[in-house]
């Protein structure tokens, strides 16, 4: 594959923020749930209404509005401006105070009150509201209960607007303000007077740098105590980052220390006080002394009570003869098991509790469909479950029946985010079956085991040598290593997948050597791209993406071809291609909102990357724009066949998608992959990576780079551990029958 030219891209720029200030004649759209607002405001100088996109917990027409910001072109609506802080207040003028009050923000005044009231006090109206609320009654039609509901309205708004100012002068600004006073209300600012680190704690997208510097500018000293201990559980959710449920102690000191620039005899004395209060545990690993969260110290233990519950249960289905079974399901499916496939169905019809692992092309989807044709005909109730929507829909495609995404299974509450399948409602089944372990973090493994009856039996399938969940914990790892779970692994690779370069260049990786980069013939599936910079090497994905790859094998650039890289930064991270390939293949790209240095057009393929129980849509989920306000600031995606809306500020949740990380690719495949390895993600270059990269690609795999790199990526066995103690829990349940 020869060389090509390098990708243009446009230059972009922001100009100065600076002050407008106003009369908002009409609120063209305000989102109550989240404050986002657009506004039409006079503003002394020009001559026509401008338009004001922003945040503001209450809105009405009528009122003062200064806003700080920029002004922008939108290319359907126009010139507006996007403000980062809006402040509001009351009008001073006759006419701003009756179209304030009859815009129905103060209830129980209407427009025909508004003008009466305006009549009667003229510019003290909001003194008597406020001080003399008896006089109310003597406007006509408003009685002793109107007047008591108008005054108490006007209290709480006036409560908002102080609150509000409250925040803004503290450097807050007015999406988070809006979400400060939708979590706390009245209280808001008690609340951040005491304890401005409970902002970490208790609301989305607030976290401890966030709160740390509101606290700053209330006036807290650094070394105050409430700050140090907000501290410990900060570090330790540092390391969830990174995937640890706890960190050994001299670990935890030095990271806290280091964190938050205190003493470490602070943050020692703040550790006592968090032990005491139960916030975090102290426990051993193996022989180290280790700190965990509470809440995920007792997560682990509760998974491994669960497992030991499920496993020492009888069997939900009589006895099955085996003998009998394999033959009957072979001619069933139409296919001959080999030794190892008929042991692992064979193991699964008669234990409780199993583990089935192993790399592509190993059979693990053949014994599933085996086992659950057999279990089928004895009118077992099955179910089978995935981590993410793109993991349960191929479930369901090779096995035939419905599975659904974990949290979609546990019946989710979009409101709490906890599960209605628990304890107390278990799932209605005899055997559940959960595929891609190797994503299940700990949280999430908890949730399922609880909602797990006694009865039913537990096959978990997943590739233990991929890489570990994103959150914290190594399940499918800690059930394998635990060797108190009975499991299979499966390494003889079938004759259908053999002839597979794909699969063969994948355990070739795993094995510990290198994968054939030879040129690969016009019928190949794996092939490697030469590429000596980042420059370069960026210049190549282009035209594979653009060019070469939709005419050599038909696939579509946008939907067929997905980029994993190993790094977000850097030319060949994530961000920097996903600008390059946006530019080539959402060229138009109008309308356009444009949010947290992204531009997100109609076509673009955009990825989720927290989740969102609301909108019921998870980390990682892949979709596609359908439409663009760029007015209201609003995109609506499609996820799957499901539409979701987002408005402005709920676009920190999506990200473009043309390349994305590995880790977030995983649970999915997709029908081609292209893989920068350069010695520049020297960091990140690790076995397990680039296995999992690999295994991602169904039809096509093509690594960019330099060999010396995939030498390095297949050397490196990953030495950082997990610190989780689900092993050490698990190795204490009974010897496996």
């Amino acid at each position: 594959m020869d060389r090509h030219p390098f990708p243009s891209r446009a230059p972009s720029g922001r100009m100065d923020r600076e002050i407008l200030a106003g009369l908002v004649e009409r609120v063209t759209f305000h989102n109550p749930d989240n404050g986002f607002c657009v506004l039409r405001v006079t503003v002394r100088g020009l001559r026509e209404l401008a338009t004001v996109v922003g945040h503001a917990a209450t809105i009405s027409a009528g009122e003062w509005v200064t806003a700080s910001g920029e002004w922008v072109t939108d290319r359907t609506h126009g010139k507006q401006f996007r403000a980062q802080f809006l402040k509001t207040s009351a009008p001073a003028t006759p006419e701003g105070i009756e179209r304030y009050l009859g815009s129905g923000m103060i209830r129980g005044i209407g427009p025909i009150y508004a003008r009466k009231l305006v009549q009667a006090f003229a510019d003290k109206v909001f003194d008597v509201i406020e001080t003399h609320p008896h006089r109310l009654r003597e406007i006509e039609g408003i009685g002793e209960v109107r007047a008591r509901r108008i005054a108490d309205a006007w209290s709480d708004q006036k409560m908002i607007r102080d609150i509000m100012i409250f925040l803004h002068g503290h450097g807050v600004s007015t999406a988070r303000s809006v979400r400060i006073f939708k979590t706390y209300g009245t209280d808001a600012i008690q609340v951040m007077s005491e304890n401005p680190y409970r902002l970490a704690r208790d609301i989305r997208g607030i976290g401890f740098k966030t709160a740390d510097t509101i606290a700053m500018k209330l006036g807290f000293d650094r070394q105050a105590m409430l700050r140090a201990r907000a501290g410990i559980g900060y570090a330790l959710s540092e390391a969830t980052d990174d995937g640890h449920c706890g960190l050994p102690l001299d670990e935890l000191l030095a990271l806290a220390e280091r964190l938050l620039e205190i003493p470490v005899e602070l943050v020692r004395a703040a550790l006592d006080l968090e032990l005491a209060d139960g916030s975090v545990v102290a426990d051993r690993v193996g022989e180290t002394d280790c700190i965990f969260l509470a809440w995920l110290y007792h997560a682990e233990h509760g998974i491994a009570e669960r497992l030991h519950m499920i496993a020492t249960q009888r069997l939900p289905w009589r006895d099955i003869d085996a003998s009998r079974a394999i033959p009957w399901v072979e001619h069933r499916i139409r296919l001959t098991l080999a030794e190892s496939q008929r042991t692992a169905v064979q193991l699964a019809l008669a234990t409780k509790l199993l583990v089935i692992t192993g790399g592509p092309g190993v059979g693990k989807t053949t014994i599933m469909k085996a086992i659950l044709q057999i279990l089928a005909v004895r009118t077992a109730r099955i179910l089978l479950a995935a981590p993410t929507g793109r993991a349960a829909k191929r479930l369901s495609e090779t096995t035939g029946l419905e599975a659904k995404t974990i949290h979609r299974l546990l019946e989710i509450n979009p409101r709490t985010g906890g599960f209605r399948r628990d304890a107390e409602h278990p799932l209605e089944c005899d055997l559940l079956v959960v595929d891609e372990a190797s994503m299940i973090d700990v949280p999430l493994m908890h949730a399922l085991t609880k909602a797990v009856p006694d009865h039913a039996a537990l096959l978990v399938v997943g590739d233990v040598d991929q890489l570990p969940s994103v959150g914290p914990g190594q399940v499918l790892a800690d059930l394998i290593n635990s060797e108190r779970v009975r499991t299979i692994r499966l390494t003889e690779i079938f004759r259908q997948a053999a002839s597979s370069q794909i699969v063969a260049a994948a355990h070739r990786v795993n094995r510990g050597d290198l994968p054939d980069l030879a040129p690969a013939g016009p019928q190949g599936d794996f092939y490697f791209v030469p590429a000596e910079d980042p420059e370069m090497a960026a210049a190549r994905i282009v035209e594979l993406v653009r060019n070469r790859i939709p005419r050599s094998f038909g696939l579509d650039p946008v939907h067929d071809i997905q980029i994993l890289s190993p790094m977000i930064r850097g030319r060949v991270g994530t961000r920097s291609l996903n600008l390059d390939l946006q530019a080539v293949l959402n060229p138009s790209g109008a309308p356009k909102v444009e949010k947290f240095g992204w531009g997100f057009a109609p076509r673009d393929k955009v990825m989720q990357i927290e989740n969102d129980y609301d909108r019921d849509v998870y980390n990682g989920d892949i979709g596609f724009i359908e439409a663009v306000d760029a007015e209201a600031g609003e995109i609506r995606v499609r996820f799957d066949g499901k539409e979701v809306e987002y408005g402005a500020a709920d676009l920190d949740a999506l990200v473009p998608a043309y390349a994305v990380t590995i880790h977030k690719s995983q649970g999915s495949e997709y029908p081609a992959v292209v893989i920068p390895v350069l010695i520049q993600h020297y960091a990140m270059l690790q076995r397990n990576l680039l296995y999992t990269a690999i295994t991602r690609g169904k039809r096509l795999v093509v690594l960019v780079g330099d060999r010396k790199a995939i030498a390095v990526a297949v050397r490196n066995v990953p030495g950082r551990r997990r610190w989780s103690k689900l092993r050490d829990w698990l190795a204490g349940m009974p010897q496996r029958r």
